[in-house]
């Protein structure tokens, strides 16, 4: 039984690289491949030199599973200098090394501490500084941020894009959630069932997904054609889309697509109060019941915008087809794809 097939992937050197998709694509499988830790059928090259025959340990590669398996027994500067150690490093270069990574994760006045005395995004940072101490040509990341809050996610995501673009490291992250595709990845790779579905910018993906599993995984966003792009100052631009005059974020070029998630639109039966733009009435014209969501199309301007709302929100709206409703988009929910 192969998990996946028909793969063919190039990394860029100095790239951060994001394998994107459901659990059982794939990715992990594929991290393993890279690492050398599982038998396969293909080739692995490195700067075009195969790697069939390198053993693991000799690959230069650096691999933080999710479950981090941290030492309990060692304290953070132990476990970060452990892999040094059994690499014969002399001890003035460990502690050289480990100084350096304690800074870089600031985790300076942690090092005393066990795994067991450390908060989840405590231990993230250890892991990572373990898998960083011997230098590696390859850092492999495998969902590091599963097992941590939201805030702590999003504090350590900014830390990881921060390592690498100080160290260079070509680091390959994988994942499930978007939200880390888009922010921390160069390119984003979408995996499904073992094969790979899409490779390119995190916004190409986004915004020109090229199958159904693609635009599923997504959220099946509504994507809108813009014909107009106006800036109005403070990081906002006025674009006409599809017959709708819609504001938008906004970095300075023109704005060539929007696109927002059917559950990022709010509905109401009743003109909502509060600031006129990015709200629009329109008409029901399909109402998609699924077992936890409703999919409502809503025609507005020249074009159907489809809400997902929940089944309790549905009854309590007492929506129909052919009804007149208010249709609110957040600025800050709505995404852009730029020129």
């Amino acid at each position: 039984m192969h998990i996946c097939r028909g793969l063919d992937l190039t990394i860029e050197d100095r790239e951060f690289f994001v394998l994107l998709g459901p659990n059982g694509a794939g990715k992990t499988t594929v991290l393993s491949v890279i690492a050398g830790l599982t038998a396969y059928q293909g080739s692995v090259f490195f700067n075009g030199s195969c790697m069939d025959t390198v053993p693991a340990e000799k690959r230069r590669v650096s691999y933080l599973p999710q479950n981090l398996v941290l030492f309990p027994h060692m304290t953070v500067v132990q476990n970060i200098s452990y892999g040094l150690k059994a690499r014969k490093w002399e001890p003035d270069r460990v502690d050289e090394r480990v100084r350096e990574l304690l800074g870089l994760m600031h985790l300076e006045q942690l090092g005393d501490r066990y795994p067991r005395q450390l908060s989840g995004g405590e231990k993230q940072r250890t892991a990572l500084a373990r898998a960083l101490a011997p230098s590696p040509e390859i850092l492999l990341l495998d969902e590091p941020l599963a097992s941590v809050d939201l805030q702590t996610a999003k504090r350590i995501r900014g830390l990881i894009r921060e390592v690498h673009n100080a160290t260079g490291i070509t680091t390959v992250y994988v994942t499930h959630n978007l939200e880390e595709a888009q922010e921390l990845g160069d390119r984003v790779a979408f995996l499904h069932k073992g094969s790979v579905q899409q490779v390119g910018s995190p916004s190409a993906v986004y915004f020109f997904p090229e199958n159904e599993n693609v635009a599923e995984f997504i959220g099946t966003p509504n994507i809108l054609e813009c014909c107009e792009c106006r800036p109005v100052g403070h990081g906002v631009a006025e674009v006409s889309c599809a017959g709708l005059t819609v504001l938008v974020p906004h970095e300075g070029n023109s704005i060539r697509r929007i696109a927002f998630l059917p559950g990022d639109v709010y509905l109401s039966t009743s003109k909502p109060p509060g600031p006129e733009f990015n709200r629009f009435v329109g008409e029901v014209v399909s109402i998609t019941p699924s077992r936890s969501t409703v999919h409502v199309g809503v025609a507005a301007g020249d074009t159907v915008i489809i809400a997902e709302i929940s089944p309790s929100l549905h009854t309590e709206l007492g929506l129909a087809v052919g009804d007149q409703v208010h249709v609110i988009l957040k600025l800050r929910r709505v995404r852009t794809y730029e020129e």
